[in-house]
């Protein structure tokens, strides 16, 4: 059984940049702030190369290690990767994540944007979990996705501004 979020952004920044934010092991931790009993990411080492297959070392801030297999990779539009390691309490309830990161240029306002969808799909240990999961995942790791995206943003838009001038 799966269960499903999704955080969506439109991000002042071009697709590369952005796609490049989102996989960059030394900057990406701080954005990931978490939220509730999602903890922080407090480091991301990266054991090879961006590429399919390759593996990235993750340290949350409640001190567990869990580890990404990225299982699509098309820069600057598509990020892909399996998530396991988890640690209870939510080890109990899921037993990996299976998250998708997609990037189109959004142009609607004549400006270089990206319209950023992250999904993320969780393999739930059993259907006994559904209830206890649900809401936490739909909470927290939403709320956890958004808040990441907006830092994003933040990260990206007032650099981005100042390159143009």
């Amino acid at each position: 059984m799966r269960l499903s979020l999704t955080a969506e952004r439109r991000i002042d920044a071009p697709p590369e940049a952005v796609f490049a934010l989102a996989l960059d092991s030394d900057r990406f931790p701080a954005l990931f702030p978490g939220y509730g009993p999602i903890p922080a990411l407090v480091r991301i080492t990266a054991l090879a190369p961006p590429a399919v297959g390759a593996l990235r070392s993750l340290e949350s801030s409640d001190g567990s290690r869990l580890m990404e297999r990225i299982t699509a990779l098309e820069p600057p539009h598509l990020h892909a990767y399996t998530l396991d390691g988890l640690r209870p309490p939510l080890a109990w309830l899921a037993r990996a994540g299976h998250a998708r990161w997609e990037f189109a240029a959004d142009r609607s306002d004549g400006g270089d944007a990206t319209r950023v969808a992250w999904r993320y799909d969780f393999e739930l240990t059993s259907a006994l979990a559904w209830p206890l999961a649900a809401p936490l995942l739909r909470g927290c790791m939403r709320a956890a996705m958004r808040r990441c995206l907006e830092r994003m943003a933040q990260a990206l838009e007032g650099a981005w501004r100042e390159e143009r001038r």
